[in-house]
């Protein structure tokens, strides 16, 4: 008898190989997936077995399962995706694997011809052969026990994905962790076991043959509800956190996908997990997770798990949590901003970068009372010498997340303090030089004034630590947006300006400022210096060096200048052949 598929079986291939698989490789996993199928509705899973043979013309899998009889082999096989009589067959239920019918046709990727020889119980074996040009037929089979073959007719240009190499490493990747037993060319390719089974060393060996590294530490997890189980290996070196690491995610112990992402939480980018799962849903493809609410409550569930381990190891083993904040710390500070024990965790354990060496916030906050950050690294680099010698700690809060961590730790804790240090306050902590000294110093720096009015800076003189320093360039963060907002109106068209106009009324005006230091030798000799041109090629010398000391932005108009006294000076230093 002879039947034509119910479906263009010509754009069902062109279908599966084109957009619903990404590569005509999983033709094995599907075939496994019916043959698992098919052993597991006989009740008996344990005594399933599937042998795999290779060579000659054709490649072919036998199961023990429960078979089919003709009527289903009409159901299954020539009405694809009519779910309604597939679940009438019993073949439904949640323990199956995959879609018999969808399974078997993605072999079509790889095959011009498919040969189903099967039996049921009690009934007379079935011959069903299929063509990818869309025929096929059902005629009776030789005798056979109950159970099933599936044979497949390479096509021309693909023998090579059926060869014995191929479909050997291609059952160990996907059926590996199977129960049932799976043998290709009489070579056993199951483990009979799972790999979080074993000892931990097993462990650490299957990490570095998965995944290529020795893992830092192994979390155990689970998740009843997903009825999952499985390990994270926490990478033992950096990784990027924008880089979305993939997990090996097995379904009812037939690998899915060795790359599957949305498992776990974004900022658990530094583990990559084995898992296996009963209840989670594949896509069509069977190659990434169904992203719904049971996925959601499972990545919830193992951000819980992960995070009772961190605080675990701040418990039992303070130095491997030490050890794995200094690698992964991005992860668990990205966590802290909205997770309480983690700031916590982050507070008594990351130690940041002070003008007092590293500590953590714990241990600044015990030393310190209030905690004062500068929100940049350009601007705690200007800072940190002079306000350590002034006995001002300050923390770094300008590398990721760290003053967002600080600042969410006053919100949790009110009897904590914090403030970020403006660089104009700096000068609060500096000596004023007495009152017979500024009415001497009074010319000096008016002449001084008179240099760098065009650069809006203002010239004080005070006395601060350490003495090496000649000069700084202090810059309020009302002086740094006046600077902004000036920049911005000399660029804005005439109704965006009037609009600024506006608002420069209502804008502080406080000026930078350079701060000379009359404890520095070098500034008391250049005060005293006779020639005014001279001093103030030397006062614009110091502004200069203020600047690129501070990690200060260099304006055109800055560099002119260094230019400028840079020239001048030298000038002066070297007399030409007429300067005697």
């Amino acid at each position: 008898m002879s039947d034509t598929f119910q479906v263009d079986l010509r754009g069902i291939v062109d279908l599966l190989s084109h957009h619903l698989y990404a590569s005509p490789r999983v033709y094995l996993r599907e075939l496994l997936q019916n043959a698992v199928d098919a052993i597991t509705a006989t009740g008996d899973l344990s005594a399933g077995r599937v042998t795999i043979t290779t060579g000659g013309d054709a490649l072919r899998i036998t199961d023990n399962g429960i078979g089919l009889t003709e009527a289903q082999v009409h159901e299954l096989l020539a009405t694809i995706g009519r779910s309604s009589k597939r679940d009438e067959l019993g073949f439904a239920r949640h323990e199956f694997l995959g879609q018999f019918g969808i399974g078997l046709l993605s072999a079509f990727m790889v095959a011009d011809e498919i040969r189903v020889h099967t039996r049921r119980d009690g009934a007379e074996p079935v011959l069903w052969i299929g063509y990818s040009d869309g025929r096929y037929e059902v005629r009776p089979g030789d005798q056979r026990e109950p159970g099933t073959t599936v044979t497949l007719v390479p096509r021309r240009d693909a023998e090579h994905l059926i060869s014995g190499t191929t479909v050997r490493e291609l059952a160990g990747l996907y059926g590996s962790l199977l129960p049932a037993r799976v043998e290709v060319d009489g070579v056993r390719v199951t483990a009979g076991g799972v790999p979080w089974g074993g000892a931990e060393h097993d462990l650490t060996a299957y990490a570095e043959e998965v995944f290529g590294f020795r893992p830092l530490d192994v979390v155990p997890l689970d998740v009843p509800v997903a009825g999952l189980h499985g390990v994270a290996f926490v990478l033992p070196t950096p990784v990027n956190p924008a880089a979305r690491g993939g997990h090996r995610v097995y379904l009812k112990r037939m690998l899915l996908a060795e790359s599957v992402e949305g498992l776990l939480p974004e900022w658990a980018f530094f583990a990559r997990c084995v898992v296996d799962s009963s209840e989670l849903r594949p896509t069509a493809s069977r190659e990434a997770l169904y992203d719904d609410g049971l996925l959601a409550e499972t990545r919830d569930a193992i951000a819980d798990q992960l995070r009772g381990w961190l605080v675990r190891l701040a418990a039992t083993d303070p130095r491997r949590l030490s050890q794995f904040l200094g690698i992964h710390h991005l992860g668990v500070k990205a966590l802290a901003l909205h997770d309480d024990e983690m700031l916590r965790l982050v507070e008594q354990w990351y130690p940041m970068e002070t003008n007092m060496g590293r500590v953590t916030l714990a241990e600044f906050r015990q030393r310190h009372g209030a905690i004062r950050y500068a929100e940049t690294t350009d601007e705690f680099h200007q800072l940190a010498s002079v306000a350590a010698a002034q006995d001002v700690a300050v923390i770094n809060g300008g590398y990721v997340y760290d003053s967002e961590i600080i600042q969410r730790l006053s919100t949790v804790d009110r009897d904590l303090r914090v403030e970020r240090l403006d660089p104009g306050d700096l000068a609060d902590h500096f000596s004023a030089v007495d009152t017979e000294t500024e009415l001497r110093l009074r010319p000096f720096l008016t002449a001084a004034q008179r240099r760098l009015d065009r650069l809006g800076c203002e010239v004080v003189i005070r006395g601060f630590d350490p003495a090496t320093v000649p000069a700084i360039y202090l810059v309020s963060r009302a002086a740094a947006f006046h600077d902004q907002f000036t920049t911005s109106r000399e660029t804005a068209d005439d109704l965006w300006g009037g609009v600024l106009d506006a608002l420069a009324r209502t804008t502080p005006t406080d000026r930078p400022q350079l701060v000379l230091n009359h404890r520095n030798a070098l500034v008391r000799r250049i005060i005293t210096i006779g020639d005014a041109d001279l001093a103030g090629l030397a006062v614009e010398s110091l502004y200069g060096q203020a600047l690129m000391l501070g990690h200060h932005p260099i304006r055109p108009a800055d560099a002119a200048l260094l230019t400028t006294s840079f020239m001048g000076l030298l000038d002066r230093a070297v007399p030409g052949e007429g300067d005697h």
